[in-house]
């Protein structure tokens, strides 16, 4: 399952590396976030052709496939989110429940080389939109009320995508 860090200390994972995957923000610029999303959407397909892909290490862990579905829907999301920080002043984020989705949409059913070629698309038009800002400094808000630049925001997101990969290749 998705890593889930205590929401009111959420910049734990911006300051200092993660004990699990290793993976270090604090040790990069938000302007390298799309360098960093485009390495590891290319890491992806090679899972996503595993034999293994729809296999869960137990019942309370993601699949390959599952967690490949899930980073694909967090570019996705964050791509809107993104938009919304640069168009709105101190935009809000729509709630997203991340385990509902994976039920709903049915994670472990889908087809792994269609995932793959969504996740590819959905991390290169958000890197693209990381490119893109002129204004690091915008901000924007999650309904529990953690909020971010859009500098903080990328570099928070960073390590999602990152950690997945990681889950899936220990």
């Amino acid at each position: 399952m998705p890593i889930t860090p205590d929401t009111k200390n959420w910049t734990w994972v911006i300051e200092k590396p993660c004990a699990e995957c290793g993976f270090d923000a604090s040790t990069f610029e938000a302007t390298d976030v799309a360098a960093l999303l485009r390495t590891n959407a290319a890491a992806w397909p090679a899972v996503l052709e595993r034999p293994d892909v729809r296999t869960r290490p137990d019942e309370s862990t993601w699949s390959p496939l599952e967690y490949a579905a899930h980073v694909r829907d967090v570019f996705r999301l964050y791509g809107q989110r993104l938009e919304l920080m640069q168009t709105a002043d101190n935009a809000l984020y729509p709630n997203w429940d991340q385990d509902a989705t994976a039920e709903a949409e049915r994670y472990n059913e889908q087809d792994p080389a269609v995932v793959s070629v969504e996740l590819t698309e959905a991390a290169e038009a958000l890197a693209d939109a990381f490119d893109r800002v002129s204004d690091w400094s915008r901000q924007g808000r999650r309904s529990d009320g953690v909020q971010f630049t859009i500098a903080t925001f990328a570099t928070y997101f960073i390590h999602d995508p990152i950690h997945h990969l990681y889950d899936v290749n220990r």
